[in-house]
């Protein structure tokens, strides 16, 4: 069968595990909708979280970062991965002890505060439709490659399936159709990479292959790559170019950034008990390590394939998969010279290649030639990436809106079932906005996926962990830290990435910090803020710093505290 069967057979097999899950496992109540009924056991939860933690971004963009970046690109690997660890050890547990369903709701409840909810409402949802827009493209792409459907009906089917399930189970449907698809996502990603490092080095094992001897030569695969890359006017493959200080700040601001994402965060209020929460923790860290540890192999068997695939060879000659990326718009070729040969180089005014690194994971099935339906299988994990994030995505925004707007401020009386309604009608409007940009995306869709980290760094992170281990901590300080660190994580991106207030160039960043960086500067500006107002503001309510006192506490734990 050719590819586009194999496609259709195993994203309708999937599709159709997800909505019979979603059926079985629907919301009938408010408590169900917002944290699966706080009933969902630690290996469950850690599947879930690994697939709500995998987006499109770590199973499609992140190879293909490192695959074109090199070295400079394992920063994301280590800011996103050091995210969860930081997220596990120091938010984790002690937000589920707390017992909220929310992050708006932690933060509202703990700073004593409608202005401190109303202003993490609006960064949830400035965060969360960031990323969903992003996710929704990604749909897109994939049914537009491998179904050979317009990109505007791959967004439309991606957004019937995931409103169904979304809607109808709220978070306790989509916890258990997370879990599948973790197992759908992991399997579509190990399966290609274990046959190509058999392929090119002998070795079935990835993360050993990438470092081991190429298969007939006397030569390791890295070496041989940086032999490649400089060959065509590349840097090597293993240095990088990247300062160490905007190195270290990059990595930071996706570390706490990811410790701040609130779609992450929300997946420990799931768990029965707060030891529940640090077991989920830990598997889900040993789940997503799979992942990322396989990763930056992925990258260097897809970038040498690549090279040696079209670098200097005739276009008439190449195989099937580049034409079929090129209708996508993802490759584009122009023969400058008008020799019929693709020059591939890093002179900017020789290149005739121009390739998106999105598409690395997704075509490395086809250039290393492995069978059809492991390349239909890759399409799948791609969808199942996209889609488990962007439920969970869509239901931040959704209880952001019904439980954090509506209940806590607007109708405090409304009923749980008027709340469910108000929660599912709150969803349908979220899949709209988020097909809405994922049909018609603005230029900076991209860009602003290290926009939705720093604001979250910026915002959430300093907030959250004043808020636990700081009992002196009040509303002023944490308003006033959250406004000052959106507002300058803001100006930084907004002048530096979009050409606002002036505008400005590489040499223009402040203290030699990229945009994606910036995120640790407006964090540390936030934790000063929040800490300088406080000490001149009156201390928080006695009841207040017990319930603190009370998070931090740690025999007896076994329990949340419900108020």
């Amino acid at each position: 069968m050719d590819v586009q069967t194999w496609t259709y057979i195993i994203v309708l097999l999937t599709f159709g595990l997800y909505i019979g899950i979603a059926i079985w496992a629907r919301a009938g109540s408010t408590k169900e909708f917002y944290v699966a009924g706080g009933g969902v056991s630690p290996l469950a939860n850690g599947l879930a979280t690994a697939a709500d933690w995998m987006s499109a971004a770590s199973f499609l963009g992140m190879a293909g970062l490192i695959s074109f970046n090199g070295y400079d690109g394992s920063v994301y690997l280590m800011g996103w991965t050091g995210g969860y660890v930081l997220l596990a050890l120091l938010l984790a547990p002690y937000l589920r002890k707390f017992g909220k369903f929310t992050v708006p709701d932690f933060i509202g409840d703990r700073y004593y505060s409608n202005v401190a909810r109303t202003i993490a409402v609006i960064c949830a949802l400035l965060v969360s439709f960031t990323y969903v827009a992003g996710q929704m493209r990604g749909v897109g792409l994939v049914f537009s490659r491998f179904l050979e459907v317009d990109i505007n009906t791959g967004v439309f089917i991606g957004m019937i399936i995931v409103l169904f399930y979304a809607v109808l189970g709220g978070m306790k449907g989509i916890t258990y159709t997370q879990v599948a698809q973790y197992c759908v996502l992991i399997f579509a990603f190990m399966v290609p990479a274990i046959f190509i490092s058999i392929q090119m080095t002998g070795n079935p094992i990835p993360q050993f292959g990438m470092g081991g001897t190429v298969v007939g030569e006397s030569v390791s695969l890295l070496d041989k790559l940086d032999g490649l890359s400089t060959d065509l006017g590349f840097a090597e493959y293993t240095n990088g170019s990247k300062s160490m200080i905007d190195i270290f700040f990059i990595t930071a601001a996706l570390m706490v950034g990811t410790a701040g994402l609130p779609h992450v965060i929300v997946r420990f209020f799931t768990v029965p008990k707060v030891r529940d929460a640090r077991k989920s923790a830990g598997y889900a860290l040993l789940f997503i390590a799979i992942l990322y540890t396989t990763a930056p192999a992925i990258a260097v068997f897809a970038r040498t394939n690549l090279i040696e695939t079209v670098s200097n060879k005739e276009y008439e000659e190449m195989p099937a998969w580049f034409s079929k990326w090129e209708k996508t718009g993802l490759i584009e070729y122009d023969d400058k010279n008008n020799d019929g040969v693709i020059q591939y180089v890093a002179d900017k005014n020789k290149n005739e290649l121009t390739i998106d690194a999105d598409i690395m994971v997704l075509a490395n099935p086809e250039i290393a030639n492995l069978p059809n339906w492991v390349i239909a299988l890759v399409a799948a994990g791609g969808l199942a990436a996209a889609l488990s994030t962007a439920a969970g995505l869509l239901l931040v925004i959704s209880t952001s809106i019904s439980h954090d707007l509506i209940k806590k401020q607007l109708k405090p009386d409304i009923s749980d079932k008027g709340e469910l309604i108000a929660a599912r009608l709150s969803a349908v409007v979220a899949v709209c906005v988020a097909g809405y940009f994922g049909i018609n995306p603005p230029d900076f869709v991209a860009a602003t996926v290290a926009l939705a980290f720093g604001l979250a760094a910026a915002s959430f992170f300093p907030a959250i962990i004043l808020g636990i281990f700081n009992k002196k901590m009040n509303k002023e300080g944490a308003v006033a830290g959250m406004v000052v660190g959106i507002l300058a994580m803001l100006f930084y991106m907004l002048k530096f990435k979009f050409d606002m207030f002036g505008g400005g160039t590489k040499e223009d960043w402040w203290f030699g910090i990229s945009p994606e960086g910036f995120g640790t500067v407006a964090m540390i500006l936030n934790f000063v803020v929040s800490l300088v107002i406080s000490r001149f503001t009156p201390n928080p309510p006695e009841d207040v710093q017990e319930l603190v006192e009370t998070i931090r506490i740690p025999s007896g734990a076994g329990e949340a505290v419900e108020h």
